[in-house]
């Protein structure tokens, strides 16, 4: 039934158990996973100032933000092995997408680029805190929007 799974990950304890839900699903479907991670250039909040007296991030900024979504992709492809060594997901594909923006936008621009059955995120992420503050949170809005199934794991 879940055959092709998007799975959004930023390295929090919330997409890491997403992770194990969507390999669990994947396993059982015989079906393939979709990684994405978004990188989010995040600039500080100062209402006061006009936009272009922001600093304008280098290229070591937005290089260490991939080398971030890097390392974080390989912890996901680190649980694929632990699993295949233990038996399972044996018949799982996947591939992995890096993507710059809003975390909600690729999410959703992902999800209409590609068929996908279901998506599987974590209910909240890394900066959760201030999401809900500022701006609601990511998976809230990504609920609002699809056109899928989504699995939240909290």
């Amino acid at each position: 039934m879940y055959n092709r799974i998007l799975l959004p990950i930023d390295g929090s304890d919330h997409s890491k158990l997403a992770t194990k839900h969507a390999i669990d699903i994947a396993d059982r479907n015989n079906g393939h996973i979709t990684v994405l991670f978004v990188i989010e250039p995040n600039y500080p909040s100062l209402p006061v100032l006009p936009i272009a007296t922001l600093p304008t991030p280098d290229d070591n900024y937005y290089d260490e933000l991939r080398e971030e979504g890097n390392k974080i992709i390989e912890e996901f492809e680190v649980e694929i092995e632990k699993n295949q060594l233990g038996g399972k997901c044996q018949n799982i594909n996947f591939n992995t997408l890096i993507r710059e923006g809003k975390p909600h936008i690729e999410i959703l621009e992902t999800m209409k680029e590609e068929d996908f059955d279901l998506l599987v995120m974590g209910a909240s992420g890394r900066n959760s805190t201030i999401d809900r503050l500022a701006l609601g949170s990511v998976t809230e809005m990504v609920i609002r929007e699809s056109k899928i199934p989504v699995m939240v794991i909290p």
